[in-house]
């Protein structure tokens, strides 16, 4: 049987559209989650202060994308209302990151199967619990694969250089201006400049705040903690011999020996006096 015009065989068309999706989201920046002692932090590289990479989805769960803003945007929206529509006809407590992180995944799945162009994005679903064993984090590809992830992720950009810098300095039980010190770190590029905080989106689910969790941190807050997370400049040592000459006084001359009996006196130029007057 001959085959039709144009025909691309399913396994090619799936490796196409990987390969495409994969390029898009390259071309980005790179974000990071990750959990610390109080809850989860998320930090994106982000120069528009209107057009955000992370947000909140539900009084407990966040949000965080890369890739092309009106696609995770389109997401971002289905996964509020899914959240509100079950939380509003069940219960609060039903609406959970797990069950977010499947919607994103039939979604996603659906659009790379059938659609000409898969969408180029990359998410994170990440829900705050009581305890740090209580968090969930769930990272999503284009293809509406899914992760369960713990301790801290990368997305997008350059993930893989990203993600060996977060994986060199991440450890559990983080204070908050250490993990964000972590997250920064993990976004700068080796011998690079620190992105300006104007550049910085920052944000926690906070476990002790009531109610609603999603916290975003700007402004002087936010030039606080990464003061407080950024190590001091140890100060240049002295050398010992300098620090002992400056403790010490300066030494005084010694006074001369008084004349004795058998000595005979010396004159202001320090030559002997022979008493002959010549």
């Amino acid at each position: 049987m001959s085959m039709p015009f144009g025909y691309v065989p399913a396994e090619q068309q799936m490796r196409d559209k990987a390969d495409y999706a994969r390029k898009g989201i390259a071309r980005g920046r790179s974000s990071v989650v990750l959990q610390y002692e109080h809850g989860i932090l998320f930090v994106a590289h982000n120069a528009s202060r209107a057009l955000h990479k992370i947000s909140e989805i539900y009084d407990r769960i966040g949000f965080a994308a890369v890739g092309r803003y009106n696609e995770f945007e389109a997401l971002r929206l289905g996964g509020i209302r899914y959240a509100d529509i079950n939380g509003y006809t069940y219960d609060r407590g039903d609406v959970t990151a797990r069950g977010l992180a499947n919607l994103y995944a039939q979604n996603l799945g659906m659009i790379f199967t059938d659609s000409i162009k898969p969408y180029e994005v990359e998410l994170v679903v990440a829900e705050v619990g009581e305890t740090s064993d209580a968090d969930q984090l769930y990272r999503l590809t284009f293809d509406g694969s899914v992760t369960d992830e713990h301790g801290a992720v990368a997305l997008g950009g350059q993930v893989d250089a990203v993600a060996g810098r977060l994986k060199e300095h991440y450890r559990e039980g983080l204070s908050l201006a250490e993990a964000l010190r972590v997250g920064v770190t993990a976004l700068t590029e080796p011998d690079g400049e620190r992105p300006p905080t104007s550049q910085l989106e920052v944000a926690v689910l906070d476990r002790n705040r009531p109610h609603r969790k999603f916290l975003r941190l700007t402004g002087a807050r936010l030039e606080r903690l990464l003061a407080e997370g950024t190590p001091a400049a140890p100060e240049a040592a002295e050398a010992p011999e300098a620090q002992e000459r400056q403790a010490e006084p300066p030494a005084q001359a010694a006074p001369p020996p008084a004349p004795g009996p058998d000595v005979p006196p010396t004159a202001p130029e320090g030559d002997i006096d022979t008493g002959s007057g010549g």
